[in-house]
């Protein structure tokens, strides 16, 4: 009898649900709708490889896209209603679930190894979006709280919709406008606050030009054997501050770098996904500048190689005696 297998995407957190890929029996299960757009990956020519393990979703489709993350987060983290408006940033769900594992391992190298649980622990999203995806991550595998925050009214009124939908993010989760687009931290951080990270997935891209070059890219790799696309598909979405700023990635980190350094005894770790190594040189000179003390930890974002920079203020000594209850 021949055995067969699924594939184990190793390039995930040991503790990520879904190194294994997606079990869409499973998934449909409590999604039905999602069944609409399952189908077998007939590029799978590797005949040890389940029936299952040869299911996928079109990734190019943004209604697609959308089914999954929401069978997703009803399968695997307790979320009874998830929605997003047309053109806001549909996340992938393994990716961002890798960030909140690595933070995890981050607060728990100061904590004696052990991961600090519970709403006690409290982070500070920035720019949150309409998905509201890492406080409900976060929230969902470790019970954290969050605050999150956003320059865009009308994607924090979609989250707030979200948390009405879910109950147990009623008290973890709490949301806060950030009135002055120039700022980061300022207006957000109070001299009361005190978070035991930050976590950010900033705007990659210097102009709206840019991100619509970069999406076609992104399409076309995604369906290597279709006609070329030739005008942008956004099946993660995002709208223009979700996607690009004045600046760029580079732009955006350094302004929350030399913020940050306001704060010094606020935040135990400042956070942020880096997704150009480019930008990295620059980065790590800002750090410097600024006397902070960093780290890179490497991860995968979809089909793309990322990383966290996390960098604090505070001694070594300072670090272990942070109260997380």
């Amino acid at each position: 009898m021949k055995t067969t297998k699924n594939i184990e995407k190793s390039n995930l957190h040991p503790r990520n649900l879904h190194r294994f890929g997606y079990d869409f029996e499973k998934l449909i299960s409590v999604y039905p709708e999602l069944q609409n757009f399952v189908a077998i990956n007939k590029h799978e020519i590797d005949s040890s490889v389940s029936e299952q393990a040869k299911q996928t979703i079109d990734f190019t489709n943004p209604d697609a896209v959308k089914a999954l993350n929401k069978a997703l987060l009803m399968a695997y983290y307790d979320i009874q209603n998830w929605d997003i408006p047309t053109n806001f940033l549909c996340p992938p769900i393994p990716g961002r679930t890798d960030y909140i594992h690595h933070l995890a391992d981050l607060l728990a190298s100061v904590n004696n190894g052990e991961i600090p649980n519970g709403d006690a622990v409290t982070g500070l999203d920035i720019g949150t979006g309409a998905n509201c995806i890492y406080p409900i991550l976060g929230n969902s595998i470790y019970g954290w709280s969050f605050v999150g925050t956003d320059i865009n009214e009308n994607a924090l009124q979609n989250c707030r919709k979200i948390i009405s939908h879910n109950p147990k993010l009623t008290e973890a989760v709490s949301l806060q406008l950030q009135v002055n687009p120039r700022f980061i931290f300022k207006n957000i951080i109070t001299p009361e606050d005190r978070f035991a990270f930050t976590i950010c997935n900033p705007p990659f891209h210097s102009s709206s030009e840019e991100a619509t070059k970069s999406n076609l890219r992104k399409v076309n790799n995604l369906a290597p054997n279709a006609p070329k696309a030739e005008k942008p598909n956004l099946n993660f979405g995002g709208h223009n501050a979700e996607l690009w700023c004045e600046g760029g990635e580079l732009g955006f980190i350094k302004q929350m770098i030399f913020e940050s350094a306001k704060y010094p005894m606020q935040c135990l770790w400042f956070t942020t996904l880096v997704s150009k190594q480019s930008n990295l040189h620059t980065i790590y000179k800002t750090l410097n500048h600024v006397g902070a003390i960093y780290k890179t930890i490497d991860m995968a974002q979809g089909q793309k190689t990322s990383r966290i920079v996390a960098w604090t203020f505070m001694s070594e000594a300072q670090q272990k005696s942070w109260k997380f209850e």
